[in-house]
């Protein structure tokens, strides 16, 4: 199992100095990967200097995150000042020429601005039209690279431009490029009110699923607290749609430890993901299926009662 994990919550505890945060991040039993963001990670270094901390720490680049900040407050791709949008573009070939560089595989884009504040702000079929149209020029200038569609609801903005499962796999389509798919986030599917196994569920039988970003929380809020803390039973439904799915890359632990010490926190995700893995494979695959199958609220629960029974051998399921 692959397993990347935040750098920026380890940034702060080291001046900001990505390097020293790839040192750190790599002492953590079982992470394996790093997703970075592009282009605040390598404003003190260039690419070449931080893939060569990569190599001599052993962790694989996953991808690179696209990260828009004030220039583009107003909007990213679908900015309505062209040349915004346009500078958008170029930063996003920026990225893949970096991610290349860096051996990735992912390039991830969150429009976080690309939204709207009030009713009349904004002319919805082009500013949908004009996205649609620049993440084909990225998908035409990377056919090398995934190029994956991370969802919001809302946050930056009060609404998302692409906000939902629905909308993203929409835009897919449209782009219609093997190598556009989407990038699931378990808090952000919360806050959208979707089940997050359902949402995986629509991107993985169409293939479509590029990244996969695990956390929680209590719905209204990005919370980013650690893995499988507060909704546990859609956190054990969720990981058993990423198994059925063949899922193989990186697992990204997006929690914010904010009065946690960063690595025990991510030590945590890790221990956690494994443990909810064990589970799954302890009551098997097939039992969890067939469950499943007979669409019966009282089978669930029994399961439930399983998962614990493989927790702790004393519950019993009668």
């Amino acid at each position: 199992m692959k397993l990347a994990t935040r750098i920026n919550s380890i940034l702060p505890t080291v001046n900001g100095d990505i390097l020293k945060a790839i040192d750190l991040v790599s002492k953590v039993d079982g992470i394996t990967s790093v997703d970075l963001n592009f282009p605040e990670h390598f404003e003190q270094y260039t690419v070449s200097e931080v893939s060569n901390k990569l190599q001599e720490t052993g962790l694989e680049v996953n991808g690179l995150a696209l990260r828009f900040r004030k220039h583009f407050i107003n909007g990213e791709l679908g900015n309505s000042n062209i040349e915004i949008a346009e500078d958008a573009l170029k930063l996003c070939y920026q990225a893949v020429d970096a991610c290349r560089e860096l051996n990735g595989k992912v390039i991830t884009l969150w429009l976080g601005y690309d939204g709207f504040d009030y009713p009349f702000q904004i002319d919805y079929p082009k500013v949908w039209n004009q996205v649609r149209n620049f993440i084909g020029k990225i998908a035409d200038y990377a056919p090398d690279l995934k190029i994956s569609i991370e969802y919001k609801p809302y946050q930056e903005r009060s609404y998302a431009f692409i906000d939902s499962i629905g909308s993203t796999m929409l835009m897919v389509s449209e782009i219609d490029r093997e190598n556009v798919g989407v990038t699931v986030d378990y808090c952000h599917m919360l806050m959208k009110r979707e089940n997050p196994a359902y949402g995986l569920s629509i991107a993985t039988e169409r293939n479509k699923l590029f990244g996969v970003h695990i956390n929680d929380g209590y719905g209204q809020h990005d919370d980013g607290l650690m893995v499988g803390t507060v909704s546990f039973m859609q956190t054990l439904e969720f990981m058993y749609y990423l198994k059925k799915g063949n899922y193989e890359s990186a697992i990204y632990f997006d929690t914010f430890p904010v009065r946690e010490e960063p690595l025990a926190e991510i030590q945590q995700n890790v221990e956690m993901i494994l443990e909810i893995n064990r589970l799954i494979d302890s009551v098997g695959m097939s039992h969890i299926e067939n469950v499943i199958s007979k669409n019966s609220a009282i089978e669930a629960r029994q399961l439930f009662l399983q998962f614990l029974q493989s927790v702790n051998p004393t519950v019993t399921t009668n």
